[in-house]
């Protein structure tokens, strides 16, 4: 007999680093309408591990805009208190031999709490750069352990291959080393004290796996972070959810939309009094 297959669980995964715009709108309301169809249930996950930009004016803004637009959830969680299951993934990965402590700049390290945005003609600089292997182990060995005050990136294999079908894109490969290298997964905190805190990458594949998300669907700039996270959830012993990627959404220059653009945020639409089926129409 033909096991049944899982039920739905999509994600709605917001930062409140700044007000959601047309572009997250969008993406979001293709989870919500994908999940509702499936009679699936939907999380809302305050991606909220940015502490030098996260806000609590902009995580209730979210919710608020997300609510306004007609966009409906059954459950909540937030990054700022799952910490410790994002350390004992770390701990995981190091014991395996899979993950190693790395002393590079600073610059290279800026971004990795935050979806690296990989738009090279938008934002190249919002990628992650391929490491060069400097603080790499010449061997993988078991014998890591975690010290507090470093940063740990994810030891990928080389020359691999990593290839899905993404529920709208298609087909999509990449491979290690070409793509991308050794990425960060965990950051010291910026004043050297405390644990610290998990890349993107980790707390997302983390999270995904221990809420049962089936389906993923985010912006299109993300296909190659599919790719890193693929390669974690494999080393975690985690499943891999299904993928829909979305086309982004540009401004009158072709560039995609960020937060930056206050004209085009919700919040700034709402105040001019377009009405959500007015926003919902344009997708």
């Amino acid at each position: 007999m033909k096991a049944a297959n899982p039920p739905y669980i999509g994600r709605l995964a917001p930062s409140p680093t700044g007000l959601l715009h047309l572009g997250h709108a969008r993406t979001f309301y293709i989870a919500h309408q994908r999940a509702r169809s499936a009679h699936g249930i939907l999380y809302l996950r305050d991606e909220d591990l940015d502490g030098q930009r996260s806000r609590p004016e902009f995580s209730a803004a979210m919710r608020e805009d997300l609510l306004w637009l007609g966009l409906r959830w059954d459950a909540e969680l937030r990054q700022s208190e799952r910490l410790p299951l994002y350390r004992a993934a770390l701990d995981r990965l190091l014991a395996a031999g899979l993950a190693y402590p790395c002393t590079c700049s600073r610059r290279d390290l800026a971004a990795a709490t935050q979806a690296p945005h990989e738009d090279s003609a938008a934002a190249p600089e919002d990628d992650e750069p391929i490491y060069n292997n400097r603080c790499r182990p010449s061997k993988a060995s078991p014998a890591n352990t975690f010290v507090s005050g470093r940063n740990y990136r994810f030891r990928t294999p080389d020359r691999t291959e990593v290839a899905f079908i993404d529920r709208h894109a298609g087909p999509q490969s990449f491979t290690t080393s070409l793509d991308f290298g050794d990425f960060l997964i965990w950051r010291k905190a910026p004043d050297g004290d405390g644990c610290g805190l998990p890349s993107y990458q980790l707390a997302c594949v983390v999270d995904d796996a221990l809420t049962g998300i089936t389906e993923v669907v985010r912006g299109g700039d993300l296909l190659k972070s599919t790719a890193r996270q693929i390669l974690l959830q494999r080393a975690l012993g985690y499943p891999t959810p299904g993928y829909f990627h979305c086309e982004l959404l540009r401004d009158n220059t072709g560039v995609r939309l960020a937060k930056r653009h206050d004209a085009l945020a919700l919040r700034t639409l709402r105040t001019r009094g377009v009405t959500p089926a007015e926003i919902l129409a344009m997708f």
